[in-house]
């Protein structure tokens, strides 16, 4: 590999054909990401996400922004604990903000009509 190339997949490429070659895989998959990350973990992706949502504890009214939240599953995770808190102790709607590079992607997440607390 040289100072001008990158590592893609099992191959040397040009450092400046690797982000379109990245955003094309993602592309290429949105429409089966989720699944994809099922099927490669064996469900346990699920337990991982769940985890790192409880972990970060969201709480009603907190302004949260998901970066590189491509399909929504973990901002919908923040969403509904976010809402059980607020109906137990009250308080406005949390705001999760989903931002992500690749428009498939985050179309994928807009057609699944995710909760009304989450902005693309």
């Amino acid at each position: 590999m040289t100072e001008s190339s990158a590592t893609f997949g099992f191959r040397d490429v040009d450092a400046a054909e690797k982000p379109g070659l990245v955003r094309g895989v993602f592309d290429r998959v949105a429409s089966r990401y989720d699944l994809m990350n099922d099927v490669m973990s064996v469900g346990v992706h699920r337990l991982w996400k769940d985890m790192a949502a409880a972990r970060l504890n969201p709480q009603p009214g907190e302004r949260i922004i998901d970066c590189a939240g491509g399909t929504g599953d973990i901002a919908e995770r923040l969403a509904k604990l976010a809402r059980a808190a607020k109906m137990r102790r009250g308080g406005p709607d949390a705001e999760i903000l989903i931002v992500d590079y690749n428009a498939e992607m985050v179309a994928e997440g807009r057609k699944r009509g995710l909760s009304r607390e989450i902005a693309w």
